[in-house]
């Protein structure tokens, strides 16, 4: 006797045959859920049996399939209200409620349909087989195979972007989103930065076997700033001083994310000179804040007043330094 591949799906589902389809549809999604590609990454078996559970599934929520499946047992795939005859028209089959289960496989029921033997091998099949062809033709095409519905890995999951100011970034900030037809409130906690994910669970999209939810993750874009910028974790900026602050040193007030500090600049410091102000850059939930970097610049005034003027001559003609004189020209 051929095997039919035929497949038990209450047993798969684990229901009974009298099972309510809120029964099937529960036991299904707990099944689903368990062995969901996305729980079980590469695990072969896990995904054939999703597959199988959802293709149970496919058939026993379908009011239509279920009824064939229960009449013609094995044989519900390769049947059909209409059938295409031999000379190609439709036709319309009445199997009044006939009980399939009783054969052993469909080639039963064709033998005894023609009056063939079950021996495969009988001489009386052969003659019968060729004698009947046209006609056993018509009869199998009457039963055609429905084909099911296979689960596959579904990406759940989804993306959006969400552009934040640098204070906002910085601070945190509570914000209403759209999604679908749901507005939610998000929270984005301190210190995000460009490129950071923030994950709202279940608010991804549909998956259509589990009829649950992946998780919605936020992509932050930050909106460029005038003054700071990022360099890895830490914050850089560039803070002019005059010539004479350069000279001599001074203490100057610096703006950082956290409000202003007081910050030393040595005596003779060059242009394009970086200082670092430890703790002062951006928030990290996990760790310490980082650093910020500034990088002074050196502003050399284009107008200045008749007594500046006279000041800095004076200053060119009594200087001791030449700023060239390591300078090498030889090649």
């Amino acid at each position: 006797m051929r095997d039919t591949g035929f497949k038990d799906y209450y047993g798969i589902l684990g229901v009974s045959k009298t099972a309510l389809g809120s029964e099937i549809k529960n036991n299904f999604r707990k099944l689903a859920l368990k062995y969901h590609p996305d729980r079980n990454p590469g695990d072969k078996k896990a995904e054939a049996r999703f597959k199988e559970i959802s293709e149970a599934y496919d058939v026993l929520s379908d009011e239509e399939k279920r009824k064939k499946y229960d009449q013609f047992g094995k044989y519900w795939q390769q049947t059909s209200q209409r059938g295409a005859t031999s000379t190609g028209s439709s036709t319309n089959v009445d199997f009044n409620n006939f009980d399939f289960r009783q054969y052993g496989n469909f080639d039963e029921f064709i033998n005894e349909l023609f009056g063939r033997s079950s021996n495969p091998f009988s001489s009386s099949t052969k003659s019968s087989s060729y004698r009947n062809s046209t006609q056993g033709q018509s009869v199998y095409n009457n039963f055609k195979d429905f084909g099911s519905h296979s689960g596959s890995k579904t990406n759940t999951d989804a993306e959006k972007q969400i552009r934040l100011t640098f204070a906002d970034a910085y601070g945190g900030v509570q914000q209403r989103l759209k999604i679908g037809n749901e507005t939610i409130k998000v929270r984005i906690p301190p210190g995000a930065k460009q490129g950071t994910k923030i994950r709202l669970r279940g608010k991804g999209n549909l998956d259509p076997y589990t009829r649950q939810r992946g998780d919605l993750y936020l992509k932050v874009q930050l909106i460029p700033h005038s003054f700071y910028q990022f360099d890895g974790d830490n914050l850089v900026c560039e803070v002019p001083i005059s010539p004479e602050e350069a000279v001599l040193g001074a203490s100057i007030e610096v703006p950082t994310p956290g409000g202003k500090v007081t910050m030393t600049i040595p005596p003779g410091i060059r242009s394009g000179q970086t200082l670092r102000l430890r703790g002062k850059g951006w928030p990290n939930p996990k760790e310490e804040p980082s650093d910020q970097l500034v990088k002074i610049i050196i502003a050399t005034p284009k107008k200045i007043s008749a007594l500046e003027r006279k000041l800095y001559e004076k200053i060119s003609t009594s200087r001791s330094y030449d700023p060239r004189a390591e300078m090498k020209y030889e090649l």
